[in-house]
């Protein structure tokens, strides 16, 4: 039985860094979907390879949804929840899936080189796209996974170094979006939590 929540969450800072790109990215955010070498199935790759290191439930249900709705096969979401995206994926789009990958491994954290790949393959206007998808769906990501530290905490699993009157206030804010849905993501829930 596990002690703790061990997937990432948000910490106060982290949630104030956050809101503060995404609100400072908005133009670029909406010139994403002017992006012709960004489709709708790349994206949702990009975001479910990014969902399937940080375990976000909800993240995996909707994005697992946009992804067949896209054009993309329940068997290679399948995969991609799995990270075995290498078969399925165009030779255009497996540098920004690792980096998307290493990205959400590494906890923000990439390495220089691999920035530096991105932007030397793609171009800056379209890593930049990139990136910016990859920051959207993390922050997807720890918006349910601290959600789901609170719960975990009632049933006494607290997250490691989290803050009690944090995960409460958030869950609150957050609740009427993301606690009607938990239904629907019961079968990407660990059967452990």
């Amino acid at each position: 039985m596990k002690k703790s929540y061990d997937r990432k969450i948000f910490t106060i800072k982290m949630l104030g860094m956050d809101l503060k790109f995404l609100l400072s990215a908005w133009s670029k955010i909406i010139g994403i979907n002017r992006n012709k070498k960004i489709n709708k199935a790349f994206t949702e790759k990009i975001m479910t390879i990014v969902t399937a290191v940080n375990g976000c439930t909800y993240c995996t249900w909707f994005h697992a949804k946009q992804a067949v709705s896209s054009g993309i096969s329940k068997e290679e979401v399948r995969r991609m929840l799995q990270l075995q995206f290498h078969a399925d994926a165009t030779d255009f789009e497996i540098p920004a899936l690792l980096y998307a990958q290493h990205y959400a491994e590494t906890d923000r954290n990439p390495d220089k080189e691999m920035t530096f790949k991105l932007f030397e393959y793609y171009g800056d206007k379209t890593a930049n796209h990139i990136i910016i998808i990859i920051r959207i769906i993390f922050f997807g990501n720890l918006t349910g996974n601290t959600f789901d530290a609170f719960i975990s905490r009632l049933n006494g699993i607290p997250a490691k170094n989290s803050n009690k009157i944090f995960e409460f206030i958030f869950f609150i804010v957050t609740a009427p979006l993301l606690l009607p849905l938990i239904p629907f993501t019961k079968k990407y829930r660990n059967p452990n939590f």
